[in-house]
């Protein structure tokens, strides 16, 4: 069963790149969260969608809205990919891919590669699915789509 909007987001409490506990119950009623599933640090499309993740960072930030990204790769992979592109927030690894099957970040491909679906998640402040962007092959349809969507989010 996948996710669809208006559904309440999968919790996950996991231990990112930079030592951080991050859970997603910390942000409710605080902060919205774009919550991105990546196949594999380094490769163009995921480092060019970091990239524009970063540079929205600040302006998502305004919004009451973090941003967190995922995929299988290690921490040490991430600390890596993150010291490398001057990436603000917090990279979470999914290495038993239990975060991908809550959110229905797995595919086929995705198996056969051992990567996870590129698919990104705007989680509101109440803890639901206020959007869902996918795009395989682009990183601007993540990037651009959750700029647009987090202004149309409710402020409180």
């Amino acid at each position: 069963m996948s996710l669809k909007v208006g559904d309440a987001a999968p919790l996950f409490d996991v231990t990112a790149h930079d030592g951080r506990r991050v859970a997603l119950s910390d942000f409710a009623r605080k902060r919205n969260v774009v919550l991105f599933f990546y196949p594999k640090d380094e490769t163009s499309i995921c480092t060019k969608e970091a990239c524009g993740f970063r540079d929205a960072y600040e302006e998502l930030m305004g919004q009451d809205t973090e941003v967190i990204g995922v995929s299988y790769d290690s921490n040490a992979s991430h600390d890596q990919f993150a010291r490398k592109h001057h990436l603000p927030f917090p990279l979470l690894p999914d290495t038993s891919r239990a975060l991908a099957k809550a959110y229905g970040a797995t595919s086929l491909i995705g198996g056969l590669f051992n990567t996870p679906s590129r698919i990104t998640f705007l989680i509101g402040k109440d803890g639901a699915i206020a959007g869902i962007f996918r795009g395989a092959l682009s990183a601007d349809v993540h990037v651009e789509g959750i700029r647009e969507a987090v202004k149309k989010l409710p402020a409180a």
